[in-house]
């Protein structure tokens, strides 16, 4: 008896907007413990940091809030820096080289090459580091290692149950949102960064646990670190149409400074590339640059969050300005290139906003505080490539709605120019050097546009079930189209009803066991078939043929499978794509001129 694989409960009027099941709620449910652990690893973390700098600028033991400028030891200050480098070196080349970097390429190598599995020396190891990076005055922000960390526990977690790589990145990602909503208050932004950088999707699947996890980060913030707003600013009047144009021009100068100071960090990386020393080495000699340049300006020693709300303030104004800029670009981009431990976020947001506020001071509308906000903004999102996260991680931080617009015209106009400028950000090149390509753009998948009728051929190639394997031979051998083109043959009983499906390897192997050849087709061919309907999704005939191991479908009718109304092999899913191709590249005129075109006359 013929066997044919059919699911007539997945019939075309019964597509949906999403694939997502019932599992969002399991996910939506063990993403609230991640938020909490996300939470408490951030408090850790800053506490951490916290004693780190008083200990060593202060030489005490205290987990009140300092900045290493007020410090305590005179010159000394300028070798802290390489102290704590030698041990981040120590521990990454004895315990983990992934401790290395800004924390959200690794999150991302992770997430798209590691199947979302994170080792927990990593969770460990990973803060403790970034806390004596930061603690002993190096120019960096908590948010790369908080997003790392919290990630790896995300993952960790997942693995405590029998979850898919899928679902082990969205519960990876809500751990690294979670940290986020955590050490900025920001719970909005963290999705955002989620969505825009993290994910590589858009789906209720992913999106929905990473949301409850940012809430929940969001929330257990609270009694851990107190309420935000953490950069509060008195709110600025409503956008004027002259503080149009100054936003739009603020985003394309920080936009330029973004591409500036991504080749710098690896242009200093691509020189310790070259010292002929072992990399555990180098980011002592990084910290050796930011130990002078704390020397010149302490300013630029540390996480820098006092400076950030002096700068959104409009508190710092002239060469203080100038000196803050270029001395914590060249710190920052000598650390960073030497690989050691720290986030990116928090130095773009004080060379962005010393940049807006430069800017600002010749402008016809709004106060430097304003620009320096659009500013961190922009570079925010233009550096990262994550315009929505800049604009929204600005708005909560201060909460300035009035400021909005403004953020917008400045992150829209800094992407512009860093896409059209750069190939790659200051993520993504981190991994390209390592032989890794990541997309960022976002776009339905042109086989879940597309149903199977669009592209199925319906010359069939056929052959009736009585006929012999050395017949179909001499068919193919002769180059007789009917069969000669295909790599599968459809078997058609007396009744011109499908019976099964012969491959050239079918055909192969028969002649080899058939030496009378008296084999019929049907005896070589194979009848538990798998088949597809015209209403179907290519997406999901291409999931049979990849679950099924099969290079083609017969297409029937979905009342009636026995009748073969089309064949869909891999030629025909390749012209799907040229389709693509097509509408990407094929530029003509639309009809509608063809309306007020006189028509020519044939007389």
């Amino acid at each position: 008896m013929d066997t044919f694989m059919t699911d007539k409960n997945i019939s075309g009027d019964r597509l949906a907007d999403f694939r997502t099941d019932r599992r969002v709620l399991l996910l939506s449910a063990l993403a609230v413990p991640i938020g909490a652990i996300s939470a408490l690893v951030a408090k850790a973390l800053l506490w951490l940091i916290a004693v780190i700098t008083n200990a060593a600028f202060f030489l005490r033991f205290s987990a009140a809030p300092v900045v290493p400028q007020n410090h305590h030891v005179g010159y000394w200050a300028a070798v802290v820096p390489v102290v704590g480098a030698l041990i981040i070196g120590l521990m990454a080349r004895y315990g983990s080289e992934k401790i290395r970097g800004h924390g959200i390429p690794e999150a991302l190598e992770a997430i798209l090459l590691g199947r979302s599995l994170v080792q927990a020396r990593v969770a460990i190891l990973k803060p403790i580091s970034s806390a004596i990076s930061i603690g002993t005055g190096g120019p960096f922000g908590a948010e790369g290692p908080i997003i790392m960390t919290g990630g790896a526990f995300g993952s960790i977690f997942a693995q405590l149950f029998h979850l898919s790589a899928a679902e082990r990145k969205t519960l990876l990602v809500a751990g690294a949102a979670g940290g986020m909503s955590a050490v900025f208050a920001t719970p909005v932004a963290a999705v955002l960064l989620a969505v825009e950088l993290l994910l590589f999707e858009w789906k209720p699947r992913s999106f929905i646990p990473v949301a409850v996890a940012s809430i929940a980060a969001a929330v257990l913030r609270v009694p851990l670190l107190g309420l935000g707003p953490i950069f509060p600013v008195t709110p600025h009047a409503i956008l004027t149409a002259g503080a149009v144009g100054v936003a739009l021009a603020v985003g394309i100068v920080v936009g330029l400074a973004s591409c500036l100071l991504t080749m710098l960090v690896y242009a200093w990386e691509d020189l310790f590339q070259r010292l002929p020393l072992h990399w555990m080495w180098w980011p002592a000699i990084g910290a050796a640059v930011v130990g002078l340049g704390g020397l010149v300006d302490p300013r630029v020693l540390g996480v820098g969050y006092e400076t950030i709300h002096s700068l959104m303030r409009g508190e710092m104004l002239g060469s203080a300005l100038i000196s803050l800029l270029f001395l914590k670009a060249l710190v920052w981009s000598v650390a960073l290139g030497s690989g050691t431990s720290g986030g990116v976020l928090a130095p773009l947001l004080i060379m962005g906003g010393a940049l807006g506020a430069l800017l600002g001071a010749w402008a016809p509308a709004g106060d430097p505080g304003l620009w320096a906000m659009v500013g961190m903004a922009a570079m925010m999102g233009g550096t990262m490539r994550s315009p929505l996260t800049g604009m929204v991680f600005a708005l909560e931080l201060s909460h300035d709605l009035n400021a909005l617009p403004a953020l917008l015209i400045g992150c829209v106009a800094a992407l512009g120019v860093t896409v059209l400028l750069m190939r790659r950000s200051i993520l993504t090149e981190k991994l390209a050097r390592r032989g890794q390509h990541i997309a960022r753009e976002y776009s339905v998948d042109l086989f879940e546009l597309m149903r199977v009728r669009e592209v199925m051929d319906t010359e069939l190639p056929v052959i009736s079930a009585d006929a012999r394997v050395s017949d179909l031979s001499d068919l193919i051998a002769r180059g007789d189209p009917t069969v000669a083109h295909r790599q599968g043959t459809l078997i058609l009983d007396s009744e011109r009803r499908l019976s099964g499906i012969i491959t050239r390897a079918d055909v192969v192997k028969a002649l080899q066991q058939d030496r009378d050849g008296t084999m019929t087709v049907l005896e070589a061919g194979r009848r538990d078939l798998i088949v597809t309907y015209p209403d179907e999704l290519v997406r999901d005939a291409l999931e049979k043929m990849l679950k099924g191991n099969v290079g083609r479908l017969p297409v029937v009718d979905r009342e009636d499978p026995g009748r073969v109304v089309g064949y869909l092999g891999r030629a025909s899913i390749l012209a799907a794509r040229f389709r693509l191709h097509q509408e990407e590249e094929l530029r003509e005129r639309g009809t509608i001129l063809n309306q007020f075109t006189p028509e020519r006359s044939t007389v």
